[in-house]
């Protein structure tokens, strides 16, 4: 755990358009010793004066989806607390000095951050705090170029010393304040004092033998979780990952599970989730039966679960003792809500954007309500091994986790190949279009079309369907394996052997 919210704090530093300590956190933790699996869902909610019928009086008919009114309460820094207390041994100071470092020092800026950052500009250019911290004359750094965020850095240097007070109660929750009340915001320092991360227990449904784990609501791992249950009604390990058959029955599964998030997800402490229901092995079976096998769907509907009684960093970290981290943490968008906070050096989120402002949906605005969340990190095992693992990329994410997970499962893959073979991804709700890297043979996409699918071929390694990252830990073994995806600029770094300290 050390070693994962070290490697989230220089994240903040180094990628700063795709997360920060002005956003949300969660994370899944599997202890060797006990073999128990810890979830913390650390994602913030709606300041309690921002309501559906201000932003209506404001001239708002959606969700604003950049701006003051897009923010909610960062959860970060209350993650990283309660999780280095839980299950951290080094001093918590020690944890932020790399990231300290490479914020005042600077850090040469990598291609595919660069790319990112560019694509930002106009954003970056409207707010002044994002136009004088991020843009040289205007302009992002370049390829190379060494980049410093001392602004950054004090803010960092105030939670090592302080702790999540510093954020919440301090110096970094005043010049929030500050901010918000210059932008017409309606954020109060009760907002941020009264904030608290949760503990929660991770979902789960067992796929052919191994059991797969995901976060509950307000994040989206019901999905990855719904798909696995349709798509185990089929026998996909008789094909090939790249077959046509097999593609199509994942791609149907994606397109009923989603339905179903759309409709029931929301903050489980306003609105009844019907999870229970949309997890059972009978309910995948009657979606499962919608699927035509030579035809796509393009009018999916949700179903009727009957209850039985939710831009991104992934990282996962296994230690020599065995202990897995898979945490997940992201500003929603590309720097967010475009709202860099007052001399402080990072942007604020803008999770807000995926509330609705339809009164009867169960996601409907409402102040201290939690939002859709898209971020999930993933856990699996079975008979010694387990796994942790993640995909980014929006509602890119429970569809990738399924895709994996059937790699893995179905076509016998290392996590390696799992991460690397080609994946399709919808980012939208229902219709027929769907997108799929061209590495998938050009036979396949033909019979793909052929059953009415509408195709958008992307390219080799597309970061449309996500970078990730894996672990392993087999507990017979007593040996770890890591993996990353060559669609992110992250690496699967192990500790050096005792040899190279000699």
């Amino acid at each position: 755990m050390d070693a994962a919210i070290a490697a989230n704090a220089a994240l903040n530093v180094v990628e700063p358009m795709s997360n920060g300590i002005g956003g949300d956190l969660f994370a899944i933790y599997w202890e060797a010793k006990t073999g128990k699996v810890t979830g913390i869902n650390a994602s913030g909610w709606a300041p309690k004066g921002l309501s559906i019928d201000l932003l209506k009086k404001k001239g708002h008919y959606g969700m604003p989806q950049d701006g003051i009114q897009s923010v909610t309460v960062p959860g970060c820094v209350d993650g990283w607390e309660k999780l280095h207390r839980k299950f951290g041994k080094l001093p918590w100071t020690e944890l932020l000095r790399p990231a300290i470092y490479f914020a005042s020092s600077g850090f040469p800026v990598t291609e595919i951050i660069q790319d990112h950052w560019k694509n930002a500009t106009s954003k970056l250019r409207v707010d002044e705090n994002g136009r004088r911290v991020f843009l040289r004359d205007g302009m992002p750094p370049a390829v190379g170029e060494v980049f410093r965020n001392p602004e950054l850095a004090k803010a960092l240097e105030a939670i090592a010393s302080g702790g999540a007070n510093a954020f919440y109660r301090g110096p970094i929750a005043k010049a929030i304040l500050a901010t918000s009340k210059r932008l017409g915001g309606t954020f109060s320092a009760a907002d941020l004092s009264e904030f608290q991360s949760e503990w929660i227990h991770p979902i789960s449904t067992e796929y052919r033998g191994w059991k797969v784990y995901e976060l509950p609501p307000n994040g989206q791992g019901m999905a990855a979780l719904e798909m696995l249950n349709i798509m185990e009604r089929f026998p996909l390990g008789e094909y090939r990952t790249r077959d046509a058959e097999a593609l199509h029955i994942k791609i149907e599964a994606q397109k009923l599970a989603y339905t179903d998030l759309q409709r029931y997800l929301a903050d489980p402490r306003y609105s009844d989730v019907p999870l229970s229901g949309i997890l059972s092995k009978k309910y995948a079976a009657v979606r499962a039966a919608l699927i035509d096998s030579e035809k796509a769907r393009c009018d999916v509907s949700h179903g009727s679960p009957l209850d039985g009684a939710g831009d991104t960093i992934y990282l996962s970290v296994v230690d020599r003792e065995g202990n897995i981290a898979s945490l997940i943490q992201s500003l929603y968008l590309s720097f967010g809500s475009g709202v860099a906070v007052d001399g402080m050096g990072f942007h604020l989120q803008n999770r807000g954007g995926l509330f609705e402002l339809d009164a009867s949906h169960p996601n409907a605005l409402a102040p201290g309500k939690r939002p859709f969340h898209t971020i999930i990190p993933a856990f699996m095992e079975k008979d010694g091994i387990h796994i942790g693992f993640g995909i980014m990329g929006g509602l890119n994410q429970p569809q990738a986790h399924a895709q994996f997970v059937s790699n893995v499962v179905d076509h016998k893959m290392n996590i390696q190949a799992a991460l690397e073979a080609p994946r399709f991804t919808k980012l939208n709700f229902g219709g027929c279009d769907v997108m799929i890297e061209s590495r998938v043979p050009a036979d396949v996409r033909e019979a793909l079309a052929s059953k009415g699918h509408r195709l958008d071929v992307l390219g080799e390694y597309s970061g449309w369907v996500g970078g990730g990252q894996a672990v392993i830990h087999d507990s017979r073994a007593r040996m770890n394996y890591g993996a990353s995806s060559p669609r992110k600029d992250g690496a699967a770094i192990p500790e050096p052997h005792p040899y190279y300290g000699r």
